[in-house]
Formats: structure tokens, C-alpha cells, sequence
């Protein structure tokens, strides 16, 4: 003997109108109590809904796309007599369902190894975020290696007890999350009324030796708000790159994609990619993993030079008197590079060219102009290439910004420049003179506008109309966003920039 038992949506919490993103039975189907049945997806969360009982599933009486509420019909299944018994015999001699209480659950720092006082790089959550179980909460860095530290329960966060470039050590508090029911974690540290305290697996990221294993194809991680926005766009998500944590495609990368497509008037991607070989049936290799700093720059610099169309002008410039009064000062004790130099032509070569010190709007028809006079200033390191940011380069005499130079120079040699000294440029210079070279084509530093690339001084004989003259001769690279700034633009700019270097006096005043 059978019967046919309705489905509903239970009780969700405070939710209405919930949308059905997938369908997870077709009709036919012979289901357990517990299985999943479909998929709801709200703007903060998905959930899978169980089915209360066994049976075959006879009807579906919902679409992918309806938006449901409590009570409203799901499936419907029909029920014997034996798995009635059975479900109700399991019922009987199952266990009390445990209780679930919500309880303030403190996340403290693991044990990661032979390191103390790692240092906190990111803090990827805010009070209030939901959070999934093992979602990413903070990057740490250590001198060898850098590794996120995972959530080991679902919930809010309700504090943050850190700060970025705060030293941690095994057992700090890093924040606490609000949550219901038991917690999956390693180890238990401590228990109180409502409290729990717990150590959770730290995440390496790629600095480390060891690496994560990518997504399956055709599989994404994605919040279920970009899931949302990529089902009404028509995007397939497997065909987006993740630039959030563990791969995770955010906002931004969903929208950039789309963006490409538009322009590129394709239907798939815009650049073919580069064939894979298996280079080891050549010969011996090694394989080296990027640092982490590789790959956030190497993601930024492609971002750049595929969205921005260069344009790079040269020229050289006499320096014999910047020269000349440079040594002056290092006889009497006061060193100064030549970069501190071109820092201060190029802000006053910015002052009388404001274009050059601006960005364009989203819309990408209206410019920003900055009113205020920081410098990025490329530097190289043993984890590879950074940009702090000098403030208020105008305000700052000659012997200030060698002083700070070296100081922001050491700090990024040691991997100590927090998040804060590499914001708020307005123009960047790359300098490689103290490396050599003849010229090279920077790549502007989007948003930014330009860059100016600075290779080594040599003397050469220049033509001064009678005689050809020893003269210390500096090359210039600039190069410039051609949809905020034309040839002519460039060509004044750099024209006016030489003048400024060419006589001291101008640098001086």
C-alpha cells in the first residue's frame, strides 16, 4: 500500500521568496529521508532543502528561476507502507536531535610551523560578513612563506580582534564569529558557557612550496550573488579567472570579462591563449613557483598593458649641471641620489601638466584631476617588484626625500611595506639607471596616466655648434594612456621635463 505525500518549503529563516537555482531529482527518482531535493539561493546565501521522507518522486511542481516561500509545493513522492515503517522506526530509535545553541566561537592563530610573530598582511573579512566554513580570514606572512588562515565554522563575524601588520604568534585571538551548531576544528583550546576557543588548518597561499589544487573544469568559486549576476549576464563562470582568494571570481572579474567581450565583439575570449608544451622532453627542467608578489604584479601589469593603448616617447637630457652641484653636496657630507632629482622636475614638469596627474572616471569619459603630488616609485626586491607611494613630493626639500627613499628602500627590501605605502599615486618613475640599460617601455601603472622610465647616464660627445663636448647625458622613456594624452601632449611634457633638468637653478626654486 502507498500514498502520495506533498513536499513544502519548510521554514528558512527570513527569507521571502527565495529563488530555485537548481532542481536536484527528476521524476522517477527513488530518494532517501535527507536527500537533497533542490537548491535555493537568497542574495546573502545558498541552501540545499532535504527531503523529510523516502519514496520515488512522481511530480516537480517548481522551475529553476521560481521564486518560492514557505509552504509553496516542491515535489511530490510517493510514499509505501514499508519505507513509512521504516522511516518511522528510524525516527524512534535515532538519537535526541542535538541541540543547537549559538555560540560565540573565538578563532585563534594555529600552529604554522617554526616561525613567531608572523606578521598580518590581509584581513579579508568585516564585522558583520557571513562566512562559509573554510572561507579565508587573514594572510599571514612569515620571511619564508605567506598562508591564509581559514574559518573552521559558518556564521558572522562579530569582532576583529587584529590589525594589519600586527606580529602573531600561536594562540592570539584573530576574531570572533557568531555561530550555531557544532564546529568542525582540530583542536579544541578552550570551552566556556556560550565560548568556544579553537585552532583551525592554516591555507598556504603560493609562496609556499606546496600549492591548491585548482577547480575542476567547469566548476567556479563564486559567492552566490556573482552566481546570481553571472545566470542573468549569460556568462558560464568556468570560463572566468578568479582573482580572489583560493580563485574565488569576485565582482570585478565577472564584470571585466563581460567588459571584453563587449569591446572585442567576440563570444568567447578576446586573446588566444598561448599553446602548453611539456618543455621537459627537451631536456632537463626545474619547476619554481612565483612569488606572491609575481603574481598579484603579473596579474596588475597584464591588466594594464591589455587595457590601456601606450604610446612611448624618447629623449635624453643634459645633466652635467645636476651633476656638477650633486657632487658639490656629497664633498660636504650630504648625499643625494639622482632620482631625488628627477622626483622634484618631474612634479614641476606635473604642476604646469596637470593632465599628466589624473585618472579616468568608470565611464571612461570624464577625467579625474589630482590637486595633490605623490610619486610611485619602482623598486626592486628579492621578492620581486613593488611601488611605494612618496607623499607630498612638493612639499619635501631634496635631503627629505633621500632620507625617506632610503628608509622606504630598506622597508621593501625586508618585505615590511604595509598596504597603505602603496596607495595614492599620481605618476610613477621607474629608474633603472643603477642597473644600466640604454632605454625601456615602461608600462603605465593603471589608474594612472603615465610613467617615466629613467635609464643609466652616460657621457657622450654632444655638438655644441663648434666642437663636440663631453656631456653627461641622461635617457628618458615616457609613456603615456593615448586616450587621455595625445603625441603632442607627451612631446611638451617631455620638452619641458629636460628643460627642468637641464638647469639646476629650476629644481632648486
Amino acid at each position: 500500500m502507498s500514498s502520495i505525500k506533498n513536499i513544502e518549503l519548510p521554514d528558512i529563516g527570513d527569507f521571502d521568496e527565495v529563488e530555485v537555482i537548481e532542481i536536484l531529482v527528476s521524476v522517477g527518482d527513488i530518494i532517501a529521508a535527507d536527500d537533497s531535493i533542490i537548491t535555493l539561493e537568497s542574495d546573502k546565501a545558498s541552501m540545499e532543502i532535504p527531503s523529510p521522507s523516502a519514496g520515488t518522486v512522481t511530480q516537480i511542481n517548481i522551475n529553476i528561476g521560481d521564486k518560492i516561500k514557505q509552504g509553496d509545493s516542491l515535489i511530490s513522492i510517493e510514499i509505501t507502507q514499508e519505507s513509512e515503517e521504516s522511516t518511522t522506526n528510524e525516527e524512534e530509535s535515532s538519537e535526541p536531535a542535538e541541540e543547537i545553541s549559538t555560540k560565540i566561537v573565538s578563532v585563534v592563530v594555529p600552529d604554522i610551523g617554526d616561525f613567531d610573530e608572523v606578521e598580518v598582511i590581509e584581513i579579508l573579512v568585516s564585522v558583520g560578513d557571513t562566512l562559509i566554513e573554510e572561507d579565508s580570514i587573514i594572510t599571514l606572512e612569515s620571511d619564508k612563506a605567506s598562508m591564509e588562515i581559514p574559518t573552521p565554522v559558518s556564521g558572522t563575524v562579530s569582532s576583529i580582534n587584529i590589525s594589519l601588520g600586527d606580529k602573531l604568534n600561536l594562540g592570539d585571538l584573530i576574531l570572533e564569529i557568531q555561530s550555531s551548531g557544532t564546529t568542525r576544528t582540530e583542536t579544541v583550546v578552550k570551552e566556556e558557557p556560550n565560548k568556544l576557543a579553537v585552532v583551525v588548518a592554516p591555507v598556504p597561499t603560493a609562496n609556499t612550496n606546496e600549492t591548491i589544487s585548482n577547480l575542476p573544469v567547469g566548476d567556479s568559486h563564486a559567492s552566490p550573488s556573482i552566481r546570481k549576476l553571472a545566470r542573468e549576464l549569460g556568462v558560464d563562470l568556468s570560463k572566468v579567472t578568479g582573482t580572489g582568494q583560493k580563485g574565488r571570481v569576485i565582482d570585478t572579474d565577472l564584470k571585466g570579462y563581460v567588459k571584453q567581450i563587449i569591446t572585442s565583439g567576440a563570444t568567447g575570449s578576446a586573446i588566444p591563449k598561448v599553446p602548453v608544451i611539456d618543455f621537459s622532453k627537451f631536456g632537463e627542467t626545474e619547476l619554481q613557483p612565483l612569488s606572491r608578489i609575481n603574481k598579484l604584479s603579473g596579474k596588475h601589469l597584464s591588466a594594464c598593458w591589455l587595457n590601456i593603448p601606450h604610446v612611448t616617447q624618447f629623449d635624453e637630457v643634459n645633466i652635467d649641471q645636476m651633476e656638477t652641484f650633486r657632487q658639490e653636496q656629497k664633498a660636504k657630507g650630504v648625499k643625494l641620489t639622482p632620482l631625488v632629482f628627477i622626483m622634484k622636475a618631474v612634479i614641476q614638469a606635473l604642476k604646469q601638466h596637470p593632465r599628466f596627474n589624473s585618472a579616468l572616471d568608470e565611464s571612461g569619459e570624464n577625467l579625474i584631476i589630482k590637486k595633490y603630488f605623490n610619486l610611485g616609485i619602482a623598486m626592486d626586491t628579492p621578492n620581486g617588484l613593488v611601488v611605494p607611494v612618496i607623499h607630498d613630493v612638493d612639499q619635501k626639500s631634496l635631503g627629505d626625500l633621500a632620507t625617506e627613499l632610503a628608509e622606504t628602500s630598506a622597508k621593501a627590501r625586508d618585505g615590511k611595506l604595509k598596504p597603505g605605502d602603496m596607495q595614492g599615486a599620481g605618476f610613477t618613475i621607474s629608474s633603472l639607471g643603477g642597473i644600466g640599460g640604454t632605454q625601456f617601455t615602461p608600462i603605465v601603472n593603471a589608474p594612472e596616466v603615465a610613467i617615466l622610465g629613467v635609464s643609466r647616464s652616460q657621457t657622450k660627445p654632444i655638438w655644441d655648434g663648434k666642437n663636440f663636448v663631453p656631456t653627461l647625458m641622461l635617457p628618458l622613456a615616457l609613456s603615456y594612456d593615448h586616450r587621455v594624452i595625445d603625441g603632442a601632449q607627451g612631446g611638451h611634457f617631455m620638452s619641458d621635463l629636460n628643460s627642468i633638468l637641464k638647469d639646476i637653478r629650476e629644481i632648486l626654486l
